[in-house]
Parts: structure tokens; sequence; C-alpha cells
């Protein structure tokens, strides 16, 4: 029996998971949309909507904390064009879209964005 199920674990180690998490919020904040699995694009709105909040902050430490997970461009584009869009805004920064299943193994699929 399932309960309170906390982390998707998508059959990977905890650094591997990291990694997964990272790279997604890298695509999705320098493309602003994305196509992936639904589980995964769930767990990527709350990873990125976090580090939206902390962004929007843009003092040192955030910034900090920040360069530590991506590179000084993606840290630049996030603090100073993707936060500045979401100042009045205090959460809520995607969508989640559902699409149909892939033909290939029938994954459920979604297209993740940012809220303009």
């Amino acid at each position: 029996m399932k309960k309170r199920i906390k982390v998707r674990k998508f059959n990977r180690e905890k650094t591997q998971r990291n990694a997964l998490m990272r790279e997604l919020a890298r695509c999705l904040f320098l493309r602003k949309k994305i196509k992936t699995t639904e589980a995964k694009a769930k767990s990527l709105a709350g990873f990125s909507q976090k580090l939206i909040t902390r962004a929007k902050k843009g003092d040192l430490a955030s910034r900090r904390i920040l360069l530590k997970l991506f590179s000084s461009r993606v840290v630049k584009k996030l603090i100073e064009e993707i936060a500045p869009q979401y100042k009045d805004r205090k959460g809520g920064y995607t969508r989640i879209i559902k699409l149909n299943p892939r033909k290939s193994d029938g994954a459920k699929i979604a297209i993740i964005e940012l809220v303009e």
C-alpha cells in the first residue's frame, strides 16, 4: 500500500536524481518550455519554483546558491530576466499541460512551461 510518497525516485540514485532535476531546470529556464514525462514534469515544477523564489531575492547569497547548481549564464538569465517577471506573483510559476501517451512505450507525456 503506497502511503505519502514524498520523492519520486525515477529508478535512480540520489545524485543521479539531483543531476536530472538540475538539467531539466536548466533547459526549462533557457527555453521556457520543455516536453518530458508527466512524473518528471510534476517533480520539476516544485524544484524550479523554489529556485525562482530564490532568484527573486536577487541578493549575493541567493546568487551564490544558484551558482552551485547552474552555470553563470543560466543564473544571469534567471535573476535578470525570469525572476523580475514574477515580482508580484507569490507562486505558481509553472504550468503543466498533459499530452497523449508516447507511442513507443506508452509513457504519459506533458509539457511544462513558465507562466507569462
